[in-house]
């Protein structure tokens, strides 16, 4: 008796929000000279990483390579490198790019304050 194909698990990064993030993120710093290491974890796999952790609220260190993520420190090395890069600002923009063109997001029920939108003094 077979048993029925098992079908890949499910990404946490969809195809769509990946074709957004891979273009923001900086290309790979040269390696030093001469040096040799393991394998490079995926950006994609990392990014997945980072988004179990937040999602689940687990701590980096529990990240388990088992999983496919790389490590949590590498998760968590790499979210710190593209956070101040501004990938995740960018990719926040991008996503509300998208989905505005796509006429999916309904602007009448937001709201702003002044924790969001710094006030300029002296313009009237």
């Amino acid at each position: 008796m077979s048993s029925p194909a098992s079908s890949p698990p499910s990404r946490l990064v969809s195809d769509e929000l990946w074709a957004l993030a891979e273009p923001l993120i900086p290309p790979r710093r040269p390696a030093i000279h001469g040096r040799t290491g393991r394998p490079r974890t995926s950006d994609r796999d990392v990014l997945e990483g980072i988004a179990f952790v937040l999602s689940t609220g687990i701590g980096w260190t529990k990240l388990s390579t088992e999983l496919g993520y790389g490590s949590g420190w590498t998760c968590w090395r790499r979210m710190r490198e593209w956070a101040e890069a501004g990938v995740f600002d960018q990719l926040h923009q991008a996503v509300l790019d998208r989905l505005g063109e796509d006429g999916r997001l309904d602007w009448s029920r937001a709201s702003l304050d002044s924790v969001s939108v710094r006030a300029k003094r002296g313009v009237h």
